[in-house]
């Protein structure tokens, strides 16, 4: 039996949706071959952490069994994977090529030292927050700056998409709910979140010119 079958429902969404717009990422031509692979790894990423996380919640809540110990760290990493991608979008969509490189790279150790963390340390969904909300906020931040800059209607499309992933966290965070037994904070939380990476998978087209 499902024990949190709202969650598990809406996570698997997410893994539908996210290897579906992975797809038709790959599809797409590109002279931004390297971002393109930023943006997929993006999404594969989300992907997979809520595949595994879905599977935490539906079969696996009991931290007791091995499927918890296996499944959960491997939602922390996929988030973790999640994060360095947004610093590394970032960098490489506004700044020069050095800083950029040196921006993925700073990213890169604090991803190595995320997963120490999350490993060895605590899995406690604090560490995560703390090292995913700066990348949510990076990203958000440079979009912004494009916008303003451009006034491109699409740049506006993916700060829509990045403020809709911060107020996703609020949701979760703050337990609201659609309902309290059908559809939880969890699930209200997928919800948005699926809304959010369609409009930054929208905004891609502005960066991955064919």
């Amino acid at each position: 039996m499902i024990t949190e079958p709202d969650v598990t429902l809406t996570d698997y969404s997410l893994v539908i949706e996210c290897a579906f717009l992975t797809y038709l990422l790959h599809r797409q031509g590109s002279l931004q071959r390297q971002l393109q692979t930023w943006f997929m790894l993006f999404f594969t990423s989300v992907g997979v952490g809520a595949l595994t996380g879905g599977t935490v919640h539906g079969f696996f809540l009991n931290e007791t069994t091995t499927g918890y110990a296996v499944l959960w760290p491997a939602t922390l990493l996929a988030i973790g994977v999640t994060a360095l991608t947004m610093w590394t979008i970032g960098a490489k969509i506004y700044f020069s090529t050095t800083t950029a490189r040196w921006i993925t790279i700073v990213a890169a150790v604090g991803f190595v030292g995320y997963g120490i963390v999350v490993l060895f340390v605590t899995q406690d969904f604090f560490v995560v927050i703390v090292n995913y909300l700066p990348a949510v906020s990076f990203l958000l931040l440079v979009f912004l700056s494009l916008y303003l800059r451009t006034r491109a209607r699409l740049a506006l499309v993916g700060l829509a998409g990045l403020a809709l992933i911060l107020i996703a966290s609020w949701v979760q965070h703050s337990g609201i709910a659609l309902h309290p037994i059908y559809f939880n904070h969890n699930a209200f939380y997928h919800l948005i979140q699926a809304v959010a990476l369609f409009l930054i998978f929208w905004s891609t087209r502005w960066f991955l010119v064919a």
